[in-house]
């Protein structure tokens, strides 16, 4: 119906129910009350009052199909002013006022303007069925974020799914209704829900929901076979980044994820806010997060150093939507490996903080390239390092590895040997040089998620070298949030270390990926390949040499690794373009891992 016709309609509608109201309560029930031309003057400034406050409240543009408390709020106030402003007209007019007759009228009013209202919400939730298309939703979680979401969807006559019952933990709610929609049971129920109300898809709405607590509603979710959704983040839906409705997939990340920790804003504003910021490998996994991280506590510089042109151009760009006003965004192209750029353009910006992402981080390719791992995360990081302290950098922030831990391999032991350099660097520098080691980054370049799912995809085997294989997870935000908060706490030498919480096996972790997809273990498969050259079953954090101390934040510790002398280190890299790369591999890994002497520790 066309928007005038419809208000038309309204007010004719409206005006009728005012006069029903007003003869209601005037005759049959007060019929002592004699009807007066002031009277009737009353009743047209009624009439006239009624579509004054009803266009002020907008009865007449609200979907009543979709009325719910807020519309009958608006209805009350509405009516409630049209009565005092007869009363009051009354009052001025010196005319006699009939208290029960002007309460009855209230009262008729209220019921046959709500009435005509709600009858059709009514009618629509009891008569009218949603399309035939629409699939069947479980919600699991019938708090304010599981009503929210069911809500919306029966609100919006788009959307794709019809809830049908909710599933929460809370013996109270067995068995009731909310929004007329039954809560089943709890969530050992899940699966009698799916196969009794043949649902399509399960919805987990409930933000707060701990780590192991949606592990364990997804195993259930998992035996379903159905597709399972989460809402979106609630600072997503506050801030207006997606609507209620808009679901994504439960992933990887879900599972594995951790309480987030609480920054310290302030350390990080003192040295990062107003400040010229520099990260190089800007454009990969890590470095474009931290730049991500670092803009919203407003530096007055990012430079962004890296070697792919598209990568850089990426981050770059996205940047620049977000804080083009606020913030100088520098994107330069050049490789670490490039001595004299480095100190080009550590010279023209001169950064108040650094952090080095730029790395070789491949494991086994490394492997079949250590002379190329040594010129970019041994030399390259000299260059950037000697750049600072050279430029005068006030801290210095170097991304390293778990992998540098009693490394068997040349990945991790081009980072051990790094660690050294910039260690070594601190003892006479005036710039704070530190190092963070953690282990992997959930879905960074490089990560086995991406090779799972494009197994998966293909139909399977998914491969996994060892069963016994573990390694440390955590989300790249989480990752370069204490990256950020690490930097703070420099004092200079320090090797920091981020707490990886529990190691995870790499087979339970290709069966979550699995399960996400839908299929049973069973459909995809497992294939053990063995362990790949440079390979540990296990990762560490820290050897049996290097002192653990207790952490200096939440989730970051401080480890104190021992020092090789400097002579030595020096000797390797003067050596290096002459020896071949078996005796580079040698060399190094005995470096690495202190197959000589120690003659210092920081």
């Amino acid at each position: 119906m066309a928007y005038r016709s419809r208000l038309a309609l309204l007010a004719l509608l409206d005006s009728i129910l005012v006069l029903t109201a007003l003869y209601l309560s005037y005759g049959p029930l007060h019929p002592m009350v004699k009807i007066t031309d002031s009277l009737r003057l009353s009743a047209a400034i009624l009439l006239i009052s009624h579509h004054v406050y009803a266009s002020l409240y907008h009865l007449y543009n609200k979907a009543w199909e979709y009325a719910s408390i807020g519309e009958l709020i608006a209805i009350v106030k509405a009516v409630t002013l049209s009565v005092l402003t007869t009363a009051l007209f009354q009052v001025l007019m010196n005319d006699v006022v009939y208290d029960r007759a002007l309460v009855s009228t209230w009262m008729l009013y209220v019921i046959l303007i709500g009435g005509t209202r709600f009858i059709w919400r009514m009618f629509r939730d009891t008569y009218i069925q949603p399309k035939s298309t629409k699939k069947r939703a479980l919600i699991i979680g019938a708090g304010s974020a599981g009503l929210m979401v069911a809500r919306q969807l029966k609100k919006s006559p788009d959307a794709e799914l019809l809830p049908v019952a909710f599933i929460d933990d809370d013996p109270k709610k067995y068995k009731l209704q909310f929004l007329n929609i039954p809560v089943f049971g709890n969530k050992s129920s899940i699966q009698e829900a799916v196969t009794k109300l043949k649902i399509d898809n399960i919805i987990i709405a409930i933000p707060s929901l701990k780590q192991c607590e949606l592990n364990l509603i997804f195993e259930e979710c998992s035996k379903t076979k159905v597709k399972t959704q989460i809402m979106p983040m609630l600072e997503d839906l506050m801030t207006g980044k997606v609507s209620v409705n808009q679901f994504r997939e439960v992933q990887v990340e879900d599972l594995l994820g951790r309480e987030p920790v609480e920054l310290d804003i302030t350390s990080i504003s003192e040295y990062v806010t107003g400040k010229t910021v520099m990260v190089t490998g800007a454009g990969g996994s890590i470095g474009s997060e931290i730049c991500r991280q670092i803009c919203t506590f407003n530096p007055s510089k990012i430079v962004l150093v890296g070697h792919g042109e598209n990568s850089i151009y990426q981050i770059d760009m996205e940047l620049r939507k977000k804080y083009q006003q606020e913030i100088e965004i520098v994107p330069v192209i050049g490789d670490i490996q490039d001595r004299e750029r480095m100190f080009e353009v550590m010279e023209q910006h001169k950064p108040f903080v650094v952090y080095h992402a730029a790395a070789h981080k491949h494991v086994p390719l490394m492997e079949y390239n250590p002379r190329e791992a040594v010129k970019n995360n041994i030399f390259g990081t000299k260059n950037v390092a000697d750049a600072a302290d050279t430029f005068g950098v006030n801290t210095f922030v170097m991304i390293s590895s778990d992998k540098a831990v009693n490394p068997p391999n040349v990945m991790g032991a081009t980072k051990r040997f790094a660690e050294m350099i910039i260690q070594h660097l601190s003892l006479h520098s005036t710039t704070k040089f530190v190092a963070v080691r953690f282990g992997n980054v959930l879905g960074s370049r490089g990560s086995v998620i991406p090779l799972f799912k494009k197994q998966i995809q293909a139909g399977g085997p998914v491969t996994v070298t060892h069963p016994e294989m573990t390694r440390y997870f955590m989300t790249i935000p989480e990752a370069s949030r204490l990256v950020i908060q690490a930097g703070s706490l420099a004092r200079g030498g320090e090797i920091f270390v981020l707490d990886m919480g529990e190691p995870v096996k790499i087979v339970d972790l290709a069966k979550n990926l699995i399960k996400l997809s839908g299929y049973t273990i069973e459909e995809i498969g497992i294939n053990y390949t063995g362990i790949r050259p440079g390979e540990k079953m296990y990762e560490e954090l820290l050897n049996e040499n290097e002192i653990h101390k207790k952490q200096v934040f939440p989730k970051i510790h401080i480890g104190k690794a021992a020092l090789i002398d400097e002579k030595i280190l020096l000797n390797f890299m003067i050596d290096f373009e002459t020896i071949n790369e078996v005796e580079i591999k040698n060399r190094l890994l005995d470096l690495a891992n202190n197959r000589i002497n120690i003659t210092a520790a920081v």
